[in-house]
């Protein structure tokens, strides 16, 4: 491998909304905020959660409220 042209490799922090937190190499470095990780998500867990970003489920609600009741 050539010398200078490569990314540093390094431990990077992940933290994730449910309180996880685990440590992976990675050229990102320092600290990552993630939303959703494997102790979590519903495929490892056999729960089901919603999970809404941005508030899309209450814009589609609102939306589709208002057609229902014309």
């Amino acid at each position: 491998m050539k010398e200078g042209i490569h990314p540093k490799y390094e431990q990077t922090t992940y933290k994730c909304a449910c309180g996880a937190s685990f440590e992976i190499g990675s050229t990102i470095g320092g600290e990552v905020k993630i939303e959703i990780c494997s102790q979590c998500h519903p495929l490892y867990t056999g729960k089901e959660k919603l999970v809404d970003t941005e508030g899309r489920i209450e814009r589609f609600k609102k939306k589709y409220q208002k057609v229902g009741n014309k």
